[in-house]
């Protein structure tokens, strides 16, 4: 009985859920599309992203590249710069990577079956679900954090969703309940219903459709699911930026190694345990490598700016200093722009803060 009870109750959910759809819809450019290079250019643009974020990148990315073999051929440098802003930058070069590879290796034809869609570079099996239902309506379930939440709560489950237990448990169930016929509906449903009904904080439980059968409502813990059983621990790092001018120039390099903001520009940095006072600054030993025979001059120390990445903490101080003759400095990874072409460099989204905030100083220089 309790297995026959529990099947009726997979059952009403999706249809009960697909019924809310029909009355309950949620606008966005790229619903009901069909074409999987703009499915999955949204999706990779939605991964760690807000929608309302998210929403003016995709029309911008779909109105300057509108095809994969567009994005493909275009610049890296346009691409990150197109991205800036976005954040999560590692998800850009994947794009780029991939649109290559699709353009190139597979003459513009985009990927049908799950599998394959998974092989891609910067594909996860939440993005493979997604582009497989909404551009061939094949039957796999998504797993995002709506529909997490939604299915933690209506089946009062516990597993913490970041275990492996926890994953493979809900991905058992959503594979349950995904309607096999009306794939793409159902995963959009459900994915709807957690961003409009079934919220992280005060969701609509009075008015809700699933109310009936909601183990977390019945049970009072509505507020305690879905469960995460790991605390993220962040770091702080401190920067210091040497902004280094010549007259209406500036010295600038792309960040190449393995880190954050891979591949976008940033001034000379020195990273310190620490903040660091102006005499701190002279005793390290980039400022040494770099500084010493530049006859250079401290104009200016900009207020911290602070940045909150997933993992980490970023206290970013920029130092204007002026020089006399070139920078002479022994490494090609530096090069010299003029003040006013910054413009057309992607830079992590701190760097581009400072430069807003230094607008009218920087166009007197």
């Amino acid at each position: 009985m309790k297995k026959q009870a529990t099947t009726k109750k997979k059952k009403a959910f999706t249809t009960l859920l697909l019924e809310w759809a029909t009355t309950h819809e949620r606008p966005m450019p790229w619903k009901g599309e069909k074409k999987p290079y703009l499915i999955w250019l949204s999706e990779i643009i939605l991964q760690q992203t807000r929608v309302e974020q998210g929403l003016n990148y995709f029309l911008k990315f779909k109105r300057q590249y509108p095809t994969i073999k567009e994005l493909a051929d275009a610049p890296e440098d346009e691409v990150m710069k197109t991205w800036e802003g976005l954040g999560y930058y590692s998800r850009a070069r994947n794009l780029h990577a991939t649109a290559k590879y699709i353009a190139y290796e597979l003459d513009s034809v985009f990927p049908t079956t799950y599998d394959t869609i998974l092989n891609l570079k910067g594909v996860g099996p939440y993005t493979a679900a997604a582009i497989a239902s909404f551009a061939y309506d094949l039957p796999h379930a998504v797993l995002d954090g709506n529909v997490f939440r939604v299915l933690a709560r209506h089946f009062g489950i516990e597993t913490p969703i970041d275990s492996t237990k926890g994953r493979k448990e809900f991905k058992i169930l959503a594979d349950e309940l995904i309607d096999h016929k009306k794939a793409a509906a159902y995963n959009q449903a459900i994915m709807d219903f957690g961003a409009a009904c079934c919220t992280p904080k005060k969701p609509n439980c009075t008015t809700c459709v699933l109310q009936k059968n909601c183990t977390a409502l019945q049970t009072q813990k509505v507020a305690n699911l879905p469960f995460k059983e790991k605390k993220l621990k962040k770091r702080t790092r401190y920067f210091s930026y040497l902004v280094i001018n010549k007259k209406n120039t500036v010295w600038i390099n792309k960040r190449l190694q393995k880190d954050i903001w891979q591949n976008l520009y940033e001034f000379p940095l020195i990273e310190t345990e620490k903040d660091i006072d102006r005499t701190e600054l002279f005793e390290t030993d980039i400022w040494k490598q770099l500084m010493t025979s530049n006859n250079a001059t401290i104009k200016k120390k900009s207020k911290p700016f602070k940045q909150t990445l997933s993992h980490q903490y970023i206290i970013a101080t920029f130092w204007e200093i002026s020089i006399k003759g070139d920078f002479d400095v022994n490494n090609d990874s530096y090069m010299k722009t003029e003040r006013k072409n910054l413009v057309k460099f992607a830079f992590p989204k701190i760097i581009d803060w400072y430069l807003q905030d230094n607008s009218l100083y920087l166009e007197l220089l």
